[in-house]
């Protein structure tokens, strides 16, 4: 899984998240769009990175724009499958996701919970989504 989050006390969230919930899934953290492009198509120092499997990812990014890299995986042929969460903190950039232009149709947009608690039930739910999907494809 790759995480694309800027915003260290988000990412330390979501780790602790992982940790707690006891989620089985190996947890790559990037900072910026363009470090996110190299790491999905295994650029320079991503060179040896495995392909995510799933892509959490915060739409204002410095570098690159979080849309620009949803746009990115969605229209790349090898990387169009891989299943998009975008992680938003405002109301208005939740509904600035909702609009983008059908790139996030069937991936998911949540919301980051302000409560740690709330965060981890969040990051449960989705894994056992994910593992739902798995079973069923």
């Amino acid at each position: 899984m790759l995480l694309v989050e800027d915003n260290p006390g988000d990412v330390r969230l979501i780790e602790e998240a992982f940790s707690e919930g006891n989620i089985e899934n190996t947890l790559h953290t990037v900072s910026d769009g363009q470090a996110a492009l190299d790491f999905i198509h295994q650029r320079g120092a991503y060179e040896d990175t495995p392909q995510p499997d799933i892509v959490m990812l915060d739409l204002k990014l410095p570098k690159v724009d979080g849309e620009d890299v949803l746009h990115e995986i969605k229209h790349h042929p090898e990387l169009n499958h891989v299943p998009v969460i975008v992680l938003t903190g405002l109301n208005e950039t939740l509904i600035e996701a909702r609009d983008l232009d059908h790139d996030a149709d069937e991936d998911a947009i949540l919301e980051k919970p302000v409560d740690p608690g709330e965060f981890v039930e969040v990051i449960r739910s989705f894994e056992q989504f994910r593992l739902a999907v798995m079973r069923e494809g």
